[in-house]
């Protein structure tokens, strides 16, 4: 066995974690150590443990040691997730389909994985059903702001509500089509409209088109006059996330990224537009992309061509 200080941190850490009774499995996760690493993959671990406390905000618990994330879930919730229904409504398929267990001596992480990769077209296509159904809820929703008023608050809450759940729930249905699972790395957020193209792109390439188009993608430019609209906003760590997928080229992620964040952290500036100062309200259209991107009613519509596309696999 290789001497403990010679050994790269995660690598210490996967040691001492395995030999702790309450640790029942761990998993690598991330893009580091795989083809598709880049200069912001992070070391990253996924744990199972017994006796957690549920937080306020939900699992997983997130810790870092020695640069490196430790992602962490109860082994119950492992336990309970053998059952594809308990999966498929509170489990992190994507970090559980692309982990890459190290320390496993229950095999059930590896069951679980099986599990996924083992589903019937039938139970993919429920799967999917259940996303777009999803979707559709949700669509809904959004657009019912627009009935309470048609001003630029109402536009740009829709736009903002449309594009996450295209995201959340459109994406992974899309994948299902080919029995793929959204990326659960933590670095991938930043890339993923480069990861949507590459993994569908070629086969459902409306579908792919209609959330390039919800974006307002528009390559290195549009990176640069993002990044400068996020100073003074509290957008510290979206920001250096961002500029480092611009250094090596991961433009419209790095939009992708911003626009998202932006939207989360400021939706109460959008809920109250009219009394922002008109230096803000500059910025956020710059960061949302409001100027290129299609709003209200036409993000909407869009929307609801994508749910089709999604739908159809086109």
């Amino acid at each position: 066995m290789e001497p403990l200080e010679q050994m790269e941190p995660l690598e210490q850490i996967v040691q001492r974690l395995s030999a702790e009774r309450k640790v029942r499995a761990l998993a690598k996760v991330g893009s580091l150590g795989t083809p598709s690493a880049w200069a912001g993959s992070t070391p990253t671990l996924l744990s199972f443990e017994r006796g957690l406390s549920a937080p306020e905000t939900g699992f997983p618990l997130r810790a870092t040691e020695a640069g490196v994330v430790r992602l962490r879930f109860p082994y119950d919730s492992l336990e309970a997730w053998q059952d594809w229904e308990a999966l498929q409504a509170t489990g992190p398929l994507g970090l559980l389909a692309h982990c890459r267990p190290v320390y496993d001596p229950g095999g059930t992480l590896g069951r679980l994985q099986r599990t996924l990769y083992a589903l019937t077209p039938l139970q993919l296509a429920d799967f999917r059903a259940g996303l777009i159904r999803q979707a559709e809820i949700r669509l809904t929703a959004a657009q019912q702001l627009l009935s309470a008023g048609s001003g630029t608050a109402a536009q740009l809450l829709v736009l903002a509500d449309v594009r996450r759940l295209a995201v959340e729930c459109l994406y992974p249905a899309l994948l299902s089509w080919r029995h793929l699972w959204a990326a659960g790395w933590p670095d991938g957020g930043v890339r993923l409209p480069h990861l949507w193209r590459a993994q569908v792109g070629l086969a459902f390439p409306r579908a792919v088109d209609h959330l390039d188009q919800l974006y307002g993608f528009g390559g290195e430019r549009e990176a640069r006059r993002v990044l400068l609209a996020t100073r003074g906003l509290n957008l510290v760590q979206a920001e250096k996330r961002a500029r480092l997928a611009v250094q090596v080229g991961y433009f419209d992620g790095a939009v992708r990224f911003v626009r998202d964040a932006a939207a989360q952290v400021w939706r109460g500036d959008l809920e109250r537009w009219p009394y922002l100062s008109g230096a803000r309200q500059d910025k956020l259209v710059t960061l949302l992309g409001a100027e290129i991107s299609p709003l209200g009613p036409v993000a909407a519509e869009l929307c609801r061509e994508l749910i089709e596309d999604v739908r159809a696999g086109r």
